[in-house]
């Protein structure tokens, strides 16, 4: 374990929103360097969008799953409630959530609503293994922050609007 509060200890803070200065790739190489083989293989099988708890999951890992299950089903609804003109209160978050703000900004608050879970999943977690997974998972946030491109949105979306008036 000493060798966990090491690799803790070296990883630099990350902020929502803003680039890390470690990527996923160096994270996951030190990761192979300091944890043990078992912990490195459950690391790197981790994933922002795993939404299937496990027994075998450690806690934070099914709290984390649980939440992205609940998440896409408040979404579900919510969608299925306005295709048939209803009204759907979402038990997990604001309604203004998903009705303020174009789809960018949309997902950015669906994206910092998980990295508030993750905050909160993290308190008496320093340095094991439960630490690096919410660490890795916040990571990840973060290379799908990064991933957005205005222009290429504005593209796409214009892209797949003239494709809905071709079909009609």
């Amino acid at each position: 374990m000493d060798k966990y509060i090491y690799f803790a200890a070296q990883l630099p803070l990350l902020v929502f929103d803003k680039e890390p200065a470690l990527g996923i790739e160096k994270f996951l190489e030190e990761g192979r360097k300091w944890l043990s083989d078992s912990d490195y293989t459950l690391l790197s099988e981790v994933s922002i969008n795993a939404s299937d708890p496990a027994k075998s999951d450690p806690a934070v890992l099914r709290g984390y799953k649980l939440y992205e299950f609940m998440l896409r089903n408040e979404l579900k609804h919510y969608r299925q409630s306005l295709k048939a003109r209803q009204e759907h209160k979402p038990g997990l978050f604001s309604p203004m959530v998903l009705k303020e703000g174009n789809p960018l900004d949309v997902e950015k608050k669906l994206l910092q609503l998980r990295w508030q879970l993750i905050g909160e999943l993290e308190f008496g977690h320093y340095s094991d293994i439960e630490f690096f997974i919410l660490y890795y998972l916040k990571l990840q946030i973060l290379k799908r922050l990064q991933q957005f491109d205005k222009e290429q949105g504005k593209e796409k979306f214009l892209t797949y609007t003239e494709l809905a008036y071709e079909q009609d």
